[in-house]
């Protein structure tokens, strides 16, 4: 498939935008999979980001806007879509102030190792999440207890309706656990996001046990040194292959697939008693269970363990397993289709359905195929 030969000139001709025809969707994500685009138009500036989308758009022409590629999962074989990678990547540091702002482009992790290195406090815990920055405010990306939501002050968008950039307040997104209104509508494009960042050099409130604990935290909250806990942040994530090697194939995934289960509190209880009846009384008050307002959130991946799934389900020599060192991960063993993923986490999502009764809803972006069908 090609774009028209009148539109790819006017794609060509965009400043700051460069067409590329060989490109496949396995090259533009992190788990490696997926076919072919229409073409890919790479655009080196906010301006050619939103130039592309907006000839795309008035073209009728499909555009998925694609940056680190972290949170997609996309169809095999030819992809209705022009992909449009988001290249533009300048990182502003006011230290004094606590103020950055960078474009859309931006490699989340090296933004992250920016603002620590110049003493700057709030990211610290989201450290080693692959991916854009442009991405974090679309599924309000978190980990470790915080949220980018915290630490955002602006989001310029590129409204797709109007034809305008402009920039709107974190407020106008409706963040909330992994979601914003950005999220499945493409309604917009962010074009740069600004953070209000602790100027002090000192972490967020540690909320997450494991790294409170692994920094000798006493107290409820307590802040460290935003550096030391991005170096704890990074080894804890090693640990469960959620830190980007081309060598690992653990990492070839979209990071955790399903998001944590925010329930019922009548829901919860029947699910510990059904933990109870199977596994018995101490898996049962060992199950994970976190206050989420009036509702209570579980643990995605320990469901998934007591379902039946174990770290590297189905086993050795299947295309697509369970990594071997996080349940909740989905992962590429080298020569998988996109097929081969759906089908696996279909029978995930299934099993842990039976077993509790609680229905696991899949993170990334599906492009083109879903959990049920494919195409």
């Amino acid at each position: 498939m090609t774009p028209p030969d009148g539109l790819a000139r006017d794609l060509a001709a965009i400043d700051g935008a460069k067409i590329d025809r060989d490109t496949t969707f396995a090259e533009l994500t992190t788990l490696r999979l997926g076919g072919s685009p229409i073409a890919t138009v790479r655009c080196r500036t906010r301006q050619a980001l939103a130039d592309a989308v907006a000839l795309l758009d008035a073209a009728g022409v499909p555009a998925l806007v694609v940056g680190g590629g972290s949170n997609l999962v996309v169809a095999d074989g030819d992809v209705g879509c022009v992909a449009v990678v988001a290249e533009c990547a300048e990182v502003t540091v006011d230290a004094a102030r606590g103020r950055v702002i960078a474009e859309a482009g931006a490699v989340f992790d090296d933004v992250v190792a920016q603002t620590v290195a110049a003493g700057l406090g709030g990211l610290e815990c989201l450290s080693g999440i692959p991916g854009s920055i442009g991405a974090t405010p679309v599924q309000n990306v978190g980990a470790y207890g915080a949220e980018i939501a915290e630490v955002l002050s602006g989001v310029q968008l590129f409204d797709r309706r109007s034809g305008s950039a402009s920039w709107v307040e974190p407020e106008a997104l409706e963040l909330s656990y992994r979601y914003s209104n950005l999220k499945f509508t493409q309604r917009a494009v962010v074009l740069a996001v600004e953070l209000r960042l602790s100027a002090d050099g000192l972490s967020a409130p540690l909320r997450f046990g494991a790294l409170a604990s692994a920094l000798g935290a006493t107290g409820a909250d307590q802040r460290f040194p935003a550096a030391d806990v991005r170096r704890e942040v990074l080894r804890l994530r090693a640990g469960k292959g959620m830190v980007l090697d081309e060598a690992d194939h653990d990492t070839w995934s979209a990071g955790s697939f399903f998001t944590n289960p925010i329930v019922s509190p009548a829901l919860a209880q029947q699910v510990c008693d059904a933990v109870r009846a199977t596994l018995g009384g101490a898996e049962a008050d060992r199950m994970p269970r976190y206050p989420a307002g009036e509702q209570v959130k579980l643990s995605a991946a320990w469901l998934i363990e007591r379902a039946g799934f174990p770290r590297g389900f189905p086993g050795q020599g299947a295309p697509v397993r369970l990594s071997t060192k996080h349940t909740l991960a989905l992962t590429n063993r080298g020569g998988a289709t996109t097929q081969d993923l759906v089908e696996l986490a279909r029978r995930v999502r299934d099993g842990v359905r039976t077993a509790f009764g609680v229905e696991l809803r899949p993170e990334p972006v599906w492009v083109g195929v879903g959990i049920d069908a494919a195409g």
